[in-house]
C-alpha cells in the first residue's frame, strides 16, 4: 500500500524501449509489464501518492553524449519511439493534468542525473521511491543506486521491470536486494 510519502518512478517505458519494432526493445517481457505498471499507477494515484515518468531523451548523433558510442539513436523528442508504450500512453495523457502526476526529461542512465528529481522529492517529502520500467540493469539500476546513496528507501517490482536478457534481470534484481538493501516485490 502505497502512502504520500512514496513516489512511483515509471522510468523509460516507451516504445523503443518496449514495443515490438523499437530501435532498443526489450522485447515480450517489457510488454508484458504494461498491466502491472498501469494497476500500480492507478493505486498510487488513488492513494493521494505520487507518480513520476522519468523518460529518456535524445538528439540524434550527438557526437558529445557518451550514449552515442553505445546504442543506436533512440527516444528522440516528438518521434513514436519516445512515446509511452501500449496502455501508458493513453494513462498519462488521462492523468498528466494532475498535479501528483508528472514527467520529466532525463539524458542519462539514472533520473536524478542532471535533474531536479532529488530537490523535487524532499520538497514533496518523499522518503521511499518504487521502481518499475525497463531497462532494469541499466536505467532502473542507475537511478537505484542514486537513490540509494541519496538515502531513499527503494521498492522495485520484479514483475513491473524487464531488460535484454534474463541473466542480467536475474542479477540486478538480487543487486538491488543483496548491494543497495532495497525490497523486491
Amino acid at each position: 500500500m502505497a502512502h504520500k510519502n512514496e513516489a512511483l518512478l515509471i522510468i523509460d517505458y516507451t516504445n523503443d524501449f518496449v514495443a515490438k519494432n523499437g530501435v532498443l526493445t526489450a522485447g515480450l517481457p517489457a510488454q508484458a509489464l504494461a498491466p502491472k505498471i498501469i494497476q500500480l499507477a492507478n493505486q498510487f494515484v488513488n492513494q493521494g501518492s505520487w507518480v513520476i515518468l522519468p523518460t529518456d531523451v535524445h538528439t540524434p548523433h550527438d557526437p558529445f553524449h557518451p550514449e552515442s558510442k553505445l546504442f543506436p539513436t533512440h527516444n528522440v523528442r516528438n518521434t513514436w519511439g519516445r512515446q509511452f508504450f501500449g496502455a501508458l500512453q493513453p494513462w498519462f495523457e488521462q492523468h498528466q493534468n494532475d498535479e501528483r502526476v508528472y514527467m520529466f526529461d532525463k539524458t542519462r542512465y539514472s533520473a536524478f542525473a542532471g535533474t531536479d528529481l532529488d530537490l523535487r522529492l524532499r520538497e514533496r517529502k518523499i522518503t521511499t521511491l518504487n521502481l518499475v520500467g525497463v531497462d532494469t540493469d541499466i536505467c532502473v539500476l542507475h537511478t537505484a543506486v542514486d537513490a540509494y546513496n541519496l538515502p531513499y528507501q527503494i521498492i522495485v517490482y520484479q514483475q513491473a521491470t524487464a531488460t535484454l536478457n534474463p541473466e542480467r534481470q536475474s542479477w540486478a534484481l538480487d543487486h538491488f536486494k543483496s548491494v543497495l538493501g532495497a525490497t523486491v516485490l
